[in-house]
């Protein structure tokens, strides 16, 4: 897909290639777009044996087939309607109803529909993403969010433009979540994918700078658009792996825009994963100056003093942190980690604790607690910490994958990536 604008046309499923497997392989349903119609004809679906059609049922399916593949909608539409009113686990027919309302921009008929299609096969992953897709257009994010993300667990194949958009779409489910590094991880698998698309350099933007609002509500009038783009850009570049460029961006950003909230952050975080460290230092001080609450900057110097060994540095940041943001996992996990270092195992097992209850999925945390229980002498608790980091570590690992980006995997016992990271809340 190499129109920036396909992930957000209401046409989408237009990109779609011809075949998604349904009814446990039994049966395969094409793409109904007239457009991909004219260009070859869809593959005859396999029909379920057990369910020999009548002969008027069989012509009323040749000609809803033939309406569809002549590119008549309007009446592709109402026999298809007819055909599911006369046979209702007529899952191929809910199929084509569904994705020539969806073109129609009829979407709440649509997702209704795909919700049928759905319930007839439950173990089949496109028409969950394409009930999210129409549950997104109709405003229902929550629905939206969950749906998609049960199509991407069931699979898609290796339909690659439906990968895009069921990417970018739940990205943009997670900026309004607040799910910021998450979404940033997914767009910029994206652009690294050769995606390019002015809504996909704004969804950067937007990551970036923790705005949690939708790419297409920043309009041409928005008072922070050029601000917001600009940002987006630079990533957008850095995922592309244009260093070079990316930095000049970056610079000319901060040059800009130097007391806008969470440039600073941006601009550090970008010269510590350069390994400027100083450099990185210096901008999260300019963040907490400019947002004298930004308890992520102050957690940024916390993990550099950690890395560099110097875990007395770092405290003072970590525990301002975890005072200014105490729901933060991430928060009272570095703080335990700067604990454990200064010889404080006690405190750094209240920290940790309070992060794993807050954070019970997240691998690295259950690590540092398997240390922290094995030098308090807790040997049970720290085995069970450990097998639970391996377990939580795989299944991160795995989705991690599935979505296009890698885990940060900073607690590998013994050794340290080559290329640093920093902490992600």
């Amino acid at each position: 897909m190499n129109s920036p604008q396909c992930l957000q046309r209401k046409r989408l499923h237009r990109i779609f290639p011809a075949f998604i497997s349904l009814l446990l392989g039994l049966m395969t349903l094409t793409n109904s777009s007239p457009v991909v119609a004219q260009q070859r004809r869809a593959t005859s679906p396999k029909r379920p044996q057990a369910q020999t059609p009548s002969p008027a049922f069989a012509q009323l399916q040749t000609q809803a087939d033939q309406a569809r593949e002549a590119g008549n909608l309007d009446e592709a539409i109402k026999l298809y309607r007819k055909g599911v009113t006369l046979r209702a686990n007529w899952s191929e027919g809910w199929w084509y109803l569904a994705t020539l309302l969806y073109e129609k921009d009829q979407y709440p008929e649509a997702a209704r529909a795909f919700k049928q299609v759905t319930v007839l096969t439950p173990k089949v992953g496109p028409p969950l993403v394409m009930l999210g897709l129409c549950e997104f257009r109709l405003n229902d994010y929550d629905n939206a969010l969950a749906h998609l993300r049960q199509g991407r667990q069931l699979g898609i194949g290796d339909n690659q433009d439906l990968s895009k958009a069921m990417r970018y779409h739940e990205a943009c489910l997670m900026l309004l979540k607040g799910d910021f590094e998450n979404a940033e991880g997914i767009f910029s698998g994206l652009s690294y994918d050769n995606v390019t698309s002015e809504n996909l350099i704004i969804a950067h933007g937007l990551a970036l700078l923790r705005i949690p609002q939708m790419p297409n509500q920043i309009d041409p009038a928005h008072r922070d658009r050029e601000l917001i783009r600009r940002a987006g850009y630079a990533e957008h570049l850095i995922a592309q792996k244009n260093m070079s460029d990316a930095q000049q961006e970056y610079e000319r950003l901060v040059a800009d825009y130097p007391k806008s909230p969470n440039v600073q952050y941006a601009w550090g975080r970008f010269l510590y994963n350069q390994r400027n460290e100083d450099g990185a230092v210096v901008a999260f001080k300019r963040e907490i100056e400019n947002s004298p609450n930004h308890a992520l900057a102050r957690l940024q110097i916390a993990w550099i003093r950690l890395k560099d060994k110097d875990a007395a540095g770092g405290l003072p940041y970590a525990e301002e942190a975890v005072r200014l943001y105490p729901q933060l996992p991430l928060g009272h996990y570095i703080l335990g980690r700067l604990l454990f270092e200064t010889g404080e195992n006690a405190r750094a097992l209240v920290e940790l604790e309070a992060a794993q209850k807050q954070a019970p999925n997240e691998p690295k945390i259950y690590f540092s607690l398997s240390r922290a229980y094995a030098k308090a002498g807790r040997k049970a608790d720290a085995d069970r910490a450990r097998e639970t980091f391996a377990r939580l570590n795989k299944v991160a690992e795995d989705a991690a994958a599935a979505r296009g980006f890698k885990t940060l995997d900073e607690d590998k016992e013994g050794s340290e990536k080559s290329k640093p990271n920093s902490p992600q809340p």
